[in-house]
């Protein structure tokens, strides 16, 4: 049976890799996918994920499922009050539905 989520994607700088994979651990959320990413947006051109000599100029993609809107919003809330004033940053949310994710509420199950 497949059960609602919330699919928070953060679209950021790597050097907040840790610091925002932070929030989404102490948010409570099951877990997260990072992939290396690139494109073009209000601050220019950023890496498309080939070798460079240095990371700053890379970006990364966090994809989130949450149980609710709330958690999503929570974690969302924070990245932004905390990074995005002096970082590129762009977050948003989908609907979704997971399938096959036996984990992804955890033993204690979601309360959907």
């Amino acid at each position: 049976m497949a059960k609602p989520a919330k699919k928070l994607v953060i679209i950021t700088e790597k050097i907040l890799l840790k610091k925002i994979a932070k929030i989404i651990e102490e948010s409570g959320a099951s877990g997260y996918t990072v992939l290396e990413t690139g494109g073009k947006g209000s601050r220019n051109v950023r890496s498309s994920g080939q070798p460079n000599v240095s990371d700053t100029t890379a970006n990364i993609k966090f994809e989130v499922l949450t149980p609710d809107r709330i958690m999503a919003q929570t974690i969302s809330n924070q990245i932004a009050a905390k990074f995005f004033s002096d970082y590129a940053g762009m977050i948003y949310l989908c609907d979704a539905e997971v399938l096959y994710g036996e984990s992804f509420c955890g033993p204690e199950g979601c309360g959907i």
